[in-house]
């Protein structure tokens, strides 16, 4: 079994986190990661500024409350008085930890230079950093990519001069904004950050099997790996990467049941948390993931059905279905 690892003094459960993925980890879904006790379940973005002036979208994103613990939130923004009265609401709202995105390579993101686009700008970025850090007494940790293009590889420096301000833990992802998700990480990449700071280093990007995430460990060096969209449709994946990066016994499968009931669980989850009708559109990415988590054929007409449906007691009886039925392909 792998040392315990502590940021300041709260020790993580494990070495495997799950990213903060817009429009993904949401509270729903948070709640349903936290039953599988990973080291760290950060929320999606939250725009610092919104935050600070109350804008309901934002201060639903950022929420968690005594429902997760550790409860971890992501800022994102590119004005340092605002990022530090957003992280100021979420330590007082209980956050734990506050994480700084300059890693997310979304347009809508970078093209209001925030995100991985403050990597073409380190100046403001510490700026942003210090601020951050100063407003508040949790730790403050960072999300990066390898850096904007291939001709700016730049992650290294920004992160030891984050460590220099106070910056507690980093998570990098290793492609650089300009390559999107495409071509493959390059986890190699990411030692040049692990040599250069002290602080835990997480590695990030392309990580869907226990394999992966050993060898992504073992190429960048990295003390841990952070899990993202491979998480959607599958949350109990977790399990058998975490007993293979921390070193605990193997994992018995969970069964279809169980699987089944993990999908309704958090199917009734969304629907709680939003307004009747976006709840039944936000489940949607969710529920086209389960059919996948459930090995249901490209060709099975009920993939179209359950996205579709706008009856809440079809989807469940369809949930039921595709779990305990995967293979019955509908002409």
């Amino acid at each position: 079994m792998s040392l315990p690892l502590h940021i300041r003094d709260m020790q993580l459960r494990s070495r495997v986190l799950v990213a903060p993925m817009s429009g993904v980890t949401d509270l729903p879904f948070r709640k349903i990661l936290q039953q599988f006790a990973p080291g760290l379940v950060v929320s999606e973005m939250v725009a610092g500024e919104g935050l600070a002036k109350g804008d309901p979208e934002n201060i639903a994103r950022a929420a968690g409350g005594k429902e997760l613990d550790p409860l971890a939130i992501q800022l994102v923004g590119r004005d340092p008085h605002w990022m530090s009265k957003g992280a100021e609401l979420c330590a007082a709202a209980g956050a734990q930890i506050i994480d700084i995105n300059m890693g997310c390579p979304a347009r809508k993101v970078t093209s209001g230079l925030s995100g991985s686009a403050l990597m073409r700008e380190p100046e403001l970025a510490h700026e942003i950093i210090q601020a951050v850090v100063e407003a508040v007494d949790v730790p403050v940790t960072l999300k990066t990519r390898l850096g904007w293009d291939d001709e700016s590889l730049n992650a290294a420096d920004i992160c030891k001069a984050a460590e220099d301000i106070g910056v507690e833990m980093f998570v990098i992802h290793g492609r650089t904004r300009c390559q999107f998700y495409k071509g493959e990480a390059d986890w190699a990449a990411i030692r040049s950050v692990v040599d250069a700071v002290e602080r835990p280093v997480f590695v990030n990007g392309d990580i869907h099997t226990p394999d992966q995430a050993v060898a992504a460990m073992e190429q960048s060096g990295a003390i841990g790996v952070m899990l993202g969209r491979a998480l959607i449709g599958q949350p109990w994946l977790l399990r058998d990467i975490m007993a293979r990066i921390d070193g605990t016994l193997p994992v018995k499968p969970l069964t279809a049941h169980v699987k089944a009931d993990i999908a309704l669980m958090h199917y009734n989850e969304i629907l709680d948390f939003y307004p009747e009708g976006k709840g039944l559109r936000v489940a949607r990415k969710h529920l086209a993931g389960y059919c996948d988590g459930a090995g249901l054929q490209p060709d099975d007409n009920r993939r179209g059905q359950i996205c579709r449906s706008l009856d809440p007691n079809e989807v469940r009886g369809l949930l039921l279905d595709i779990f305990l039925k995967p293979e019955r392909i509908v002409a």
